[in-house]
């Protein structure tokens, strides 16, 4: 541009510089109005000049957290430090004290034999790489984030066959640091362990279960663990129940455990007892097997000739023990030997089986009995016996191998025996044959009184005619055994 001179050129300079000038300084007011002071944009780096807008103001604290200085990182040096080894690496081992509160005892299967426990389980250990300096002493808590950048024991619970930490609403996890470098490692934990049971004296039983923690990676000679405060260590809630069981003790235990690979560790125990509730087995086991054993006794004072009475009422008891065993053994493990309920249910079983075969011992005995009667009753009318009526009002009767039908029973009332005279008349007698089968009995009249007398005794004598011996017998036998082992098994289990 030939047209422009030098002093032109020189005024758009200056004027562009003027503009720079004014925008920087705007800018400078912007920033510091947050702040409440100004800044002069020829300041420098080093100098700095306040400039109060309206009222003074209380001065806050200053917030750490915005400081990059004091992180978390920075403050306990975990930059600084290699935690994938060990506090004091090297040296002796580093003890790391415990002590757990359980918060509930949540369930006992017997079908699995295990248990399902929620506890609180806290570590102490002294790490002097996590020291810091603090003016008031006091330690700082940080949550599960700060688990992972730095050293916790890797305890484990052993014979746990489902285990997790609790997440809601945020991992229960809390990390406590104290400025001489000690550690507070806590954390909500829900276990389930096995439990070895023996079921030898179910449901009369009393269950001893432990839940045991250990090192995974670290033996005796890298990590001592221990119970901080011996059995004060193991705290319990007071309203910890059950439904089947009552808690009696917790007590805590330690000691090594050797494995051939790897060496000795330390392991801890928390050691429980349980005792069973056993109302609820007497409402639903044995008072039923009970009354299912009495019941089939009631087919012994029920008339032998009542068939279909006698055999519905001895199959029922028996289909109804035969259920209650399967519903007991349902819900149970499938062990090899005997449990004290399988000794009740299967004695009454047997109480149950032997009364349904005392009813077709005694329905055979009878049939046997009845056509042996028919036998000697045909046998006597081909024979045609005569009958020996020397004497007025005298009836003779032919008693088959002593026993009388129903019939002759009836005919025996109001009649006494009369001896033979020795002068009878021969010829008026008929020889009868001798057989081992037949007895001639006379049977006379003597008067009315001797009838009404003898009324009441002959009809108890057709009773009697009609029960079975073994009848009478099982009345006694069957209630007097079952009350004789009843007593037994209740003085070895109780």
């Amino acid at each position: 541009m030939p047209y422009l001179t030098k002093p032109v050129i020189s005024l758009w300079v200056l004027l562009l510089c003027l503009l720079a000038t004014g925008g920087c300084r705007k800018h400078g007011h912007r920033v510091k109005r947050w702040t409440g002071s100004v800044e002069s944009p020829t300041q420098t780096n080093t100098q700095t000049q306040t400039v109060k807008h309206g009222p003074s103001l209380g001065k806050k604290p200053p917030d750490v957290t915005k400081s990059r200085k004091v992180k978390t990182e920075h403050l306990l040096k975990v930059d600084d430090h290699d935690f994938t080894m060990r506090p004091a690496f090297g040296g002796p081992a580093i003890p790391v004290g415990v002590d757990v509160q359980v918060e509930s005892l949540d369930s006992i299967s017997e079908v699995d034999m295990d248990f399902t426990m929620t506890l609180y389980l806290r570590h102490y250990w002294k790490d002097e790489r996590l020291s810091f300096s603090s003016s008031t002493n006091k330690s700082m808590t940080f949550d599960g984030r700060l688990v992972k950048k730095i050293w916790v024991p890797d305890v484990f619970f052993v014979h746990s066959k489902r285990s997790f930490i609790h997440d809601t609403t945020t991992d229960n996890i809390m990390l406590r640091v104290f400025p001489d470098g000690h550690v507070l490692y806590s954390l909500r934990v829900t276990v389930t362990a096995a439990c070895n049971m023996d079921f030898s004296r179910f449901p009369l039983d009393t269950q001893s279960c432990s839940l045991e923690l250990e090192s995974y990676a670290y033996t005796d000679e890298d990590l001592m663990l221990y119970w901080k405060s011996g059995d004060e260590s193991l705290s319990t809630d007071d309203r910890i129940s059950l439904s089947q069981f009552l808690i009696q003790k917790f007590h805590t235990t330690s000691r090594l455990a050797f494995y051939s690979s790897t060496g000795w560790y330390n392991r801890l125990y928390i050691n429980f007892t349980l005792r069973r509730h056993i109302f609820f087995f007497l409402l639903q086991t044995y008072f039923p097997a009970t009354l299912m054993v009495m019941l089939s006794w009631v087919s012994f004072w029920i008339d032998r000739r009542a068939v279909p009475a006698r055999v519905s009422l001895g199959i029922t008891t028996v289909l109804t023990m035969s259920t209650i065993i399967t519903g007991v053994n349902a819900s149970m493990p499938r062990v090899s030997y005997i449990k004290a309920v399988d000794i009740y249910l299967w004695v009454s079983f047997v109480f149950v089986f032997l009364s349904v075969l005392e009813y077709a011992a005694v329905n055979y005995l009878s049939t046997v009995q009845d056509r042996r009667e028919r036998k000697m009753r045909e046998r006597a009318r081909s024979q045609s016996l005569p009958c020996t009526c020397g004497i007025s009002q005298t009836r003779t009767m032919t008693m088959l191998d002593g026993t009388y039908s129903e019939a002759d029973t009836n005919s025996l009332a109001g009649y006494t025996e009369e001896p033979m005279s020795p002068d009878m008349d021969h010829e008026e007698m008929h020889e009868v044959p001798e057989k081992p089968e037949h007895m001639v009995v006379h049977l006379s009249v003597s008067s009315e009184s001797t009838n009404t007398k003898k009324k009441k005794s002959m009809r108890t004598l057709n009773i009697m005619q009609n029960t079975h011996a073994i009848d009478k017998y099982s009345r006694m036998i069957f209630p007097g055994s079952y009350i004789f082992f009843n007593l037994i098994y209740w003085s070895v289990y109780c």
